[in-house]
């Protein structure tokens, strides 16, 4: 009584202006997941699975943008510039939120400080390849022909800021061998002269290379996972094979733009964990040689925590490398 009494007194439209509108219940509308590259690669297909699942979950769809260039830091940009209201989350990787401080001296923002992680979802191992009739039949052998013939072989690569370019900037740095490097404008091409055999041997993600490995015209000597693979049993592990310091993953993560609400954080992060308990959704993922993470690899917290620790991994090794990208 007293309030409606004050609202007469002072003008109905004054006293519900002081009140303010309320907020609605998130989401009430479709989210958009950017993917920072174009649409049929290995991080647009993990979305897009994992996506639709979150929007189970959420009761709004979830849907992919994707927002490809300068690799994939395009998109990372545009998302971490995005409104913090929850509409708007990106699918980072190894890649936008490790490699690319280092690669791109003009980057317009900070992987460890710029976004609200909200959680990992998978890793793709990595495989090291060759061509068919490469002469080593395992990856002792390997190493050891590039190591006494660095001037006789060439490693082909996607193109600089590839995950294929930055792992296996990181194989070499192990091995202490610099061979040719041939860029190829993305992983079609480059695979396509490996099997040609045009070129020598590589570096790439298994959901790239399983059907040409299957296939056999293509070489897998190794698996830089501690797990073999389940859809390439027969490939040893990096460990096994006798490198056991090339352990590398091309994970995927869902962020949001930093200072996102912390109650719309937490059922971003809930539809994700749900998403990854899901069966169909875990057998699609498995299928594409993903490695899901456990409960607690899939915290906000982890993720901040791999990140950190990818930008300070990744960092050394491509600016020895002299690897930078204008």
């Amino acid at each position: 009584m007293t309030r409606l009494l004050a609202c007469i007194a002072t003008g109905f439209l004054t006293c519900f202006a002081a009140v303010g509108p309320a907020r609605s219940e998130y989401p009430d509308r479709p989210i958009t997941m950017i993917v920072p590259f174009a649409a049929g690669g290995p991080t647009d297909t993990v979305a897009r699975i994992v996506g639709e699942q979150m929007g189970k979950t959420l009761g709004q769809a979830v849907v992919v943008e994707n927002v490809s260039g300068a690799g994939g830091t395009t998109g990372i940009t545009r998302g971490a510039q995005s409104k913090p209201d929850g509409y708007t989350i990106m699918m980072g990787h190894m890649g936008t939120h490790g490699a690319a401080p280092a690669l791109y001296p003009t980057l317009k923002y900070d992987p460890t400080k710029d976004f609200a992680p909200v959680g990992l979802v998978a890793g793709t191992a990595i495989l090291i390849i060759a061509k068919k009739d490469f002469p080593a039949t395992n990856l002792k052998e390997f190493v050891a022909y590039l190591k006494k013939n660095p001037d006789k072989v060439n490693e082909a690569h996607a193109g600089v800021g590839s995950v294929s370019f930055t792992t296996c900037t990181m194989l070499q740095s192990i091995l202490g061998t610099k061979t040719a490097r041939v860029a190829y404008r993305g992983t079609g091409p480059s695979l396509n002269d490996l099997v040609a055999g045009q070129v020598d041997f590589g570096c790439d993600q298994i959901v790239n290379v399983v059907s040409q490995v299957q296939a056999g015209t293509i070489k897998a000597f190794a698996v830089a996972s501690p797990q073999r693979s389940a859809v390439l049993k027969d490939v040893p592990t990096t460990k096994e094979a006798g490198l056991p310091e090339f352990q590398v993953s091309a994970w995927n993560a869902v962020f949001a733009p930093k200072d996102t609400p912390k109650d719309v954080m937490a059922k971003l992060n809930g539809a994700l964990v749900k998403a990854l308990d899901d069966g169909a959704t875990r057998t699609r993922l498995l299928e594409l040689g993903s490695i899901i993470p456990d409960r607690a690899g899939r915290s906000p917290e982890a993720l901040q925590a791999l990140v950190e620790k990818e930008v300070a991994r990744w960092t050394p090794i491509l600016k020895a490398a002299g690897a930078t990208v204008n």
